[in-house]
């Protein structure tokens, strides 16, 4: 009996190392040693001794392939190291801007100048990008990016797809990163299915492949071929495959010293990786590898958006380390933003939060950059003038990335004489209320835009309300803006205070509600109800009293206006006292936020809206007094700093997080009040105007400098 079983054993070992040769062979070499019919006759034998005899089954058997049970949702992730994201480069210049900037930073860090410069270029799959984790060479789970600390675990739905091994060629622990996709080929076949059932399309791989991997039910994954590239390690362990090195085992694995060898290393330990890299020692032979891939790249079968560049030397790459978003070792080398024709259809009008009336281009429908675009942003009426636009016209528009789409040219040539001129309204298209031009300046210039003047209007509430739940407001997950839309329009709620009073069963009634949906709006609106002070004036949708501002005003609430405030209550009972005058005391904040902040908190209907929160159990988080010491005696103490341009070694958002931590603060325009314009590349108006007014200009280098001092 102990004989038979053993033979059993080995029979399913032996099964399933062959199943996995001819999986590697097939999906990861693609090179096919044998016919689908073989590998189908091998899996029914594995499959039907496995159901015969489970504990003879292990987790990393072919079988597991076909996806597990269906879940109910997905587990958050914690995941070990950060994962970062690629600044991205658009043009040459930018590429040469950025090897400069890496050879002055490493004469300044670098005990040695005379370190190789050499660069790999890896083509820069659309897809979506996954975190695969194994130990002792086994498959444990997969994640999703998420925030870059935070993922989703879709493991279940990552073991379908074929060239991922459940189990490594070395029994190391490890860590690594990889892009999954689906092939065009894959989407044409999926999109033939999709049409036939009445269901909607897919615009594009990325959007398939993701839509896979976030399936709850792992069988429609497993139906769906996906593919997978590996391209990063981003932790190991050497010590179990270095201690078989040690007993005699022909395969010495060593820690990779540089990206080329860490790619090679993937391949040996038995991950698909993308054949296409290549070594470049110069950027000059970054730009004919980026022109080489440009006019082939949709030859593939899988989507390609741009060429990403890594230091060759790993050693270099720690040197350089990261910003606190991107690697400064590497970039993102985009294909140019697609640009294609089509036809302006109609010019509508929609209404902002602040009452603003921008006109909306509706397209005929084009596919660009990967995604269906019906429409596109006009601004105002003087950017319609500015590009001499009519309805009708056949027009150039562009969309990069994730970019709002935008028109960028009028083909007049090809006008029929049936175009039509587009005016603005005399009256807002929702609520019928006259619209009017703001004076702006000291010399009362008119706007570009127009406003409704009616403060109750339906399109400004909802706004406000999409605003006011928005993630750097109160961050209410599943409420956006078409929800929020429905629950003005059933008059389920009438303003952002209401939102708080919502049970249950006000929301199971409605179309897109069921029992659980209902509940997880509930339980978020109930998470939400403690929020940070900043975070809750920004929320109001204040005019003129954006971020920034808020971050201005709930420092100084203490320290310059001499305000005690530490819950919803004490700020309904003072905020309103405080005069336009005591507001302009808070450095950085001008006439107009001053202002609109004095008259927001002498607003009655406003006082009452917060009472209404606060009796709903609304409350605020304050700062405490010690945190507020040490921002106000911070390196950059009460500097009020304007950022213009690109941001380079940091995004936007890190550069003003760094200004806060160290005592400053961030207006949104130039004053004499300003201390320092931080200047990216290609800076705007705010440059021009801080030479104008003498005010200090620096680079992020300088700025850099300025934190070390």
């Amino acid at each position: 009996m102990q004989k038979d079983q053993t033979q059993l054993k080995e029979r399913i070992q032996k099964l399933s190392a062959e199943i996995n040769k001819l999986r590697y062979e097939y999906h990861v070499l693609d090179k096919p040693d044998a016919t689908d019919e073989i590998y189908d006759s091998l899996m029914q034998e594995l499959r039907a001794l496995e159901e015969k005899y489970p504990e003879f089954k292990f987790s990393d058997s072919p079988t597991q392939r076909i996806g597990g049970k269906s879940l109910d949702k997905f587990q958050k992730v914690l995941h070990k190291t950060r994962q970062w994201s690629f600044n991205d480069a658009f043009n040459f210049e930018e590429i040469k801007n950025w090897e400069d900037k890496i050879k002055r930073m490493l004469v300044k860090i670098s005990d040695s100048t005379e370190e190789k410069l050499d660069y790999v270029c890896e083509l820069k799959i659309d897809g979506l990008k996954v975190i695969l984790t194994y130990k002792n060479g086994h498959f444990v789970s997969g994640a999703t990016r998420g925030d870059g600390m935070i993922g989703e675990d879709v493991s279940e739905n990552l073991k379908t797809i074929f060239n991922i091994p459940l189990k490594l060629n070395q029994p190391i622990d490890c860590i690594v990163v990889g892009e999954c996709f689906m092939g065009k080929k894959e989407l044409a076949r999926i999109n033939k299915l999709r049409a036939k059932k009445s269901e909607a399309l897919f615009a594009n791989s990325r959007n398939a492949a993701a839509g896979s991997i976030r399936q709850l039910d792992p069988k429609i994954a497993s139906k769906r071929r996906l593919e997978c590239f590996v391209y990063d390690i981003d932790w190991i362990d050497l010590t179990p495959a270095l201690s078989l090195v040690k007993r005699g085992s022909e395969k010495n694995i060593e820690m990779p010293e540089t990206q080329i060898a860490e790619l090679e290393l993937l391949e040996a330990l038995g991950f698909r990786v993308n054949e296409n890299y290549r070594l470049c020692e110069s950027v000059d032979e970054i730009e004919n590898y980026y022109s080489e891939w440009t006019k082939k790249k949709d030859k593939e079968d899988f989507g390609i958006d741009g060429v990403v560049l890594k230091i060759n030397s790993r050693k270099l790459q720690e040197k350089l380390g990261y910003t606190g978003k991107s690697p400064r070792w590497g970039i993102a080398y985009k294909f140019p933003a697609e640009k294609v024709t089509t036809i302006v259809e109609a010019i509508g009008v929609q209404v902002g939060r602040t009452g603003a009336l921008t006109p909306v281009a509706h397209l005929r429908p084009v596919l660009v950059a990967g995604s269906m675009v019906s429409r596109a942003t006009l601004h105002n009426e003087d950017e319609i003038k500015k590009l001499d636009l009519m309805i009708g016209d056949t027009v150039v528009i562009q969309k990069a990335g994730d970019v709002i789409p935008e028109i960028i040219e009028v083909l007049i040539g090809l006008r029929t004489g049936r175009e039509k001129i587009f005016v603005m309204p005399t009256i807002c298209p929702i609520c019928g209320s006259p619209v009017k031009k703001e004076n702006i300046g000291a010399k009362a210039e008119k706007s570009a835009a127009i406003y409704c003047v009616n403060p109750k209007c339906f399109a400004v509430e909802k706004e406000k309300i999409i605003h006011f739940v928005s993630k750097k407001g109160f961050n209410i997950d599943g409420l956006g803006e078409k929800i929020v839309e429905q629950l003005i329009g059933e008059g389920v709620i009438a303003n952002m205070a209401e939102i708080f009073e919502l049970k249950k069963g006000d929301l199971q009634p409605l179309e897109r509600f069921a029992e659980k949906s209902a509940d997880n709006l509930i339980l978020a609106i109930e998470k939400s109800k403690q929020i940070a002070l900043e975070k809750f004036l920004y929320a109001l949708g204040i005019r003129y009293a954006g971020e920034e501002t808020a971050v201005l005003v709930s420092r100084s609430l203490h320290e310059v206006l001499g305000v005690e405030i530490n819950n919803l209550k004490e700020l309904i009972n003072n905020l309103p006292k405080i005069t336009k005058e005591e507001f302009l005391k808070i450095k950085g904040i001008g006439e107009k936020s001053a202002e609109s902040l004095n008259q927001w908190f002498s607003d009655d209907e406003n006082i009452k809206l917060l009472e209404k929160m606060r009796e709903a159990g609304v409350d605020i988080i304050v700062e405490t007094r010690q945190a507020s010491s040490m921002l106000a005696t911070g390196k950059l103490q009460n500097k009020i700093f304007v950022l213009t341009g690109e941001a380079g070694s940091w995004t936007r958002d890190e550069l003003k997080d760094m200004i806060r931590k160290a005592g400053g603060n961030i207006s949104s325009s130039v004053s004499k009040k300003t201390d320092f314009v931080l200047a990216g590349e290609n800076p705007g108006s705010k440059y021009t105007k801080a030479k104008e007014l003498g005010v200090k200009i620096i680079s992020e280098e300088e700025f850099n400098e300025m934190l070390k001092i």
